[in-house]
């Protein structure tokens, strides 16, 4: 049985913890190394030429995504799986056109992520269904106007109705209406849907 050696790229702690507890019982996967950020993820492949990352998206210094291009471009037979938290239509892309071989959410079950590295390490790709599903939706949010965006980066940003009729020099009912018509438009009943939805979904910039 090959042993299959990986790098664990990941800014906290505790999910290179999770993630290398998920493998222990798997006697032919090893992790050899772990870093938190992009810039040492490209430095340790380079030296310890794994066999397989599990890579984070967002990360210090250089993201998930370009990282994974450098590996790819300098190690074609090292293998790389994106792990994400949201997996946004344009995460989704942006992790494949990387060179990435396969994607997964942070909560992966050890099933998966065994079965996973397994086929990723034997030349196959995988995105798990959780993230595909997560992509789909992504893909019909409804389309806002740029005022829309701008009233509802004023929500995210914690202002009240008054204060968005003050900002941008309209009635308050002008407020509701406009509000009430975002609520719809993404299916939300409440400013704290709104809000979580926003920040999943990257409608506002942070």
């Amino acid at each position: 049985m090959k042993t299959i050696r990986i790098l664990i790229a990941d800014d906290h702690k505790l999910m290179r913890m999770g993630l290398k507890s998920l493998m222990v019982g798997n006697d032919d996967l090893v992790c050899v190394g772990e870093v938190e950020d992009g810039e040492e993820a490209v430095a340790e492949a380079k030296r310890l030429k794994p066999d397989v990352i599990l890579m984070d998206l967002m990360m210090p210094n250089l993201t998930g995504s370009a990282a994974t291009r450098v590996i790819r471009e300098s190690l074609p037979n090292t293998r790389v799986i994106i792990l994400t938290s949201y997996g946004t239509s344009k995460e989704m892309s942006d992790a494949i056109s990387s060179g990435a071989s396969g994607a997964l959410t942070k909560d992966v079950d050890t099933a998966e992520l065994v079965e996973t590295i397994r086929k990723v390490a034997a030349g196959g790709t995988c995105i798990s269904q959780k993230l595909q599903n997560m992509s789909k939706e992504d893909e019909l949010t409804p389309e806002l106007t740029e005022h829309q965006k701008m009233i509802l980066a004023s929500i995210v940003n914690g202002r009240s109705n008054v204060d968005i009729a003050t900002e941008f020099g309209i009635s308050r009912n002008t407020v509701k209406h406009i509000v009430s018509t975002i609520y719809g438009k993404l299916g939300v009943a409440s400013r704290a849907e709104l809000m979580a939805v926003a920040h999943h979904k990257h409608l506002v910039e942070p």
